[in-house]
């Protein structure tokens, strides 16, 4: 490909510098703005073969000032970046005519072949920005593969296509759903929720498409089924790998035709709903064991998501456990905090009922816990449940828990692990835990508590001081 004229936006010099040499070496021509205001300078003087853009700056929104660019130059591809790397982020710079969206950090190679592919492919007019982009939405995650199920998800909510949602059961699939629901054009409308495993039989094709009066015994008047009574809007048909053959054939038949008539009835009714699947099932495998329809399942799995469990995102373990302390908090029950020795305890687990299990347990923490700061102890009590570990453990191990809270602190403070302070910060994890959970074992009676521990007692008041420890956390008097 011939070089192109690039303009790249980054406040970050390191970015700026990077990114700018990468493109150099694809042998493009880099010009660089680190405000709006330089960036429309820029554009003033030659608009560019491409805009690579950041999202946050010192000036202004990245997205929003796309979107008035896009409006202007239709035919100037544009590339978000962005370390803001949630959903909404990703469906905004969709809806703002960008050409891709990639979050911080970034492989560079990838970089490269997105603005070659855009560079490739002129888009269309952008369209108009949503203004119901929601920071708010419940899915929380910031790890490479939520990344991709935001970058799709971005992508289908301006169209009607079929989407089909795989993964383990607890993953979010219905969250998923609603998003696309919620993001879309039929957000107004209704989003209708079937389990196809919880219906009987004989009852599924009355459930999904209504029956009129007299089509069985029972039938005393007619019954609008999900398909009508989600007119204009999202059916979501969860468990549909349970769906018995004989409705498979009737659902492939709606999607063929786009048409269905009631149980026991004679006229067509237009189907206007979008339909959204969902398997905790391989259906590949159950095409080829002649459990499913072949043919159903390339009509469902037009656009395929794939959900990662949560031991496939560790890294999204604390921000997910911290918003459903928050939530619970919302709900009434007492708000409640996590140590470093609790994250790490969360993240060693392995988490066989992935996002469901972790909610579940916040939530009985954030109820049953006796202090506002939950430790790893606790998680560990018969009140958690991450005692037993799909790979047959006890427990976390102690290697574990110090690893995993290492692999924490790299991730959320990198300079802790060069700036002397590691020790010091370990330590400082494990004795709030251990003074804690030593009060609880002797009633609070500080002097056998600081045997056990090896401190005389002043020094161990000391450090309840310093940690702002109750020194009687059972209730029983200190002595």
């Amino acid at each position: 490909m011939a070089a192109a004229d690039i303009l790249l936006l980054d406040d970050d010099d390191a970015v700026r510098l990077v990114v700018a040499q990468a493109l150099r070496r694809a042998r493009h021509n880099v010009r660089t703005a680190t405000c709006l205001a330089e960036l429309d300078r820029e554009l003033r003087a030659k608009v560019p073969d491409a805009l690579v853009t950041d999202v946050v700056l010192p000036d202004g929104d990245g997205i929003e000032h796309a979107t008035r660019i896009a409006a202007e130059h239709p035919d100037l591809p544009i590339v978000v970046l962005s370390a803001r790397n949630t959903l909404t982020t990703a469906v905004r710079a969709n809806e703002a005519g960008a050409y891709d969206y990639l979050p911080k950090p970034f492989d560079l190679d990838r970089l490269i072949r997105t603005v070659a592919a855009a560079l490739a492919r002129r888009r269309g007019t952008a369209p108009a920005p949503s203004e119901d982009a929601d920071a708010s939405l419940p899915l929380i995650g910031r790890s490479p593969a939520m990344q991709e199920v935001y970058r799709v998800i971005a992508r289908v909510v301006s169209n009607d296509l079929t989407v089909l949602i795989s993964g383990e059961s607890g993953t979010g699939k219905e969250l998923v759903a609603r998003a696309i629901h919620d993001l879309g054009g039929r957000r107004h409308a209704p989003f209708l929720a079937i389990n196809m495993a919880a219906i009987p039989r004989e009852l599924i094709e009355a459930e999904l498409f209504g029956h009129e009066r007299g089509a069985f015994t029972g039938a005393a008047q007619r019954t609008a089924g999900r398909f009508e009574q989600a007119a204009g809007g999202t059916l979501f048909l969860d468990e549909i790998g349970d769906m018995p053959r004989d409705a498979q054939t009737r659902l492939l038949r709606v999607l063929q035709s786009g048409e269905y008539t009631t149980v026991g009835g004679t006229r067509a009714i237009r189907a206007n709903v979008r339909i959204v699947a969902a398997t905790n099932r391989d259906l590949q495998g159950a095409v080829a064991d002649g459990q499913f329809r072949e043919d159903l399942f390339y009509r469902l799995n037009v656009v395929p998501v794939s959900l990662p469990a949560l031991r496939e995102r560790r890294g999204d373990i604390a921000e997910l456990a911290r918003h459903f302390l928050d939530r619970a908090a919302e709900t009434g029950l007492p708000r409640k905090t996590l140590d470093d020795s609790a994250v790490a305890a969360l993240e060693a687990h392995d988490w066989p009922g992935n996002v469901r299990e972790l909610e579940n347990l916040m939530r009985r923490l954030a109820a049953l816990s006796r202090d506002d700061r939950i430790t790893a102890a606790e998680i560990r009590s018969p009140s958690g449940h991450t005692e037993h570990r799909a790979d047959g453990d006890a427990r976390p191990s102690l290697d574990d828990a110090v690893a995993a809270m290492i692999d924490h602190l790299s991730r959320v403070e990198p300079r802790a692990l060069e700036d002397g302070t590691l020790h010091e910060r370990l330590v400082a994890a494990v004795e709030r835990p251990m003074i804690e959970a030593m009060l609880r074992r002797h009633g609070g009676n500080q002097l056998r508590a600081a045997r056990a521990i090896g401190l005389n007692r002043n020094t161990l008041r000391k450090r309840l001081d310093v940690l702002g420890i109750d020194p009687n956390p059972t209730g029983s008097a200190a002595v």
